[in-house]
């Protein structure tokens, strides 16, 4: 099972638990979403980590990013906010959509990244 799956897997889990009244459900996908989330990409311009957007479902998961862009001298010189929209797709397993401001072609780097990331085999640690 790839990342991706294993993420919408848990998010699926949870929402069905709160929904059907099996708090235990959801609190042990939130358990299992929290371990997912640290394996997203953090650092490298994306300081603020990875956030879940709070309306994901198993069907459709949004990431919250911010990018810190540096000039050509080295410096830090300003934030982007970007969402990571994953979708199904019979053809690829998913398709993946960066929205934002496209600065400096980060929206190219951070849909590499992110599609890598959720493209990993998941290992249960």
């Amino acid at each position: 099972m790839q990342v991706y799956q294993k993420l919408a897997r848990e998010i699926d889990r949870k929402l069905r638990g709160n929904k059907e009244g099996h708090p235990t459900w959801a609190e042990s996908a939130q358990l299992e979403i929290e371990k997912v989330m640290q394996r997203m990409p953090s650092g490298s311009g994306i300081d603020s980590g990875t956030k879940l957007h709070p309306g994901s479902t198993g069907e459709r998961i949004v990431f919250l990013v911010e990018f810190h862009h540096m000039n050509g001298n080295g410096y830090y010189d300003g934030w982007t906010s970007h969402t990571v929209v994953i979708t199904p797709s019979l053809q690829f397993g998913f398709s993946l959509r960066v929205t934002g401001r496209g600065r400096n072609a980060i929206k190219d780097y951070l849909a590499e990244e992110y599609d890598s990331a959720l493209r990993e085999e998941w290992k249960e640690e």
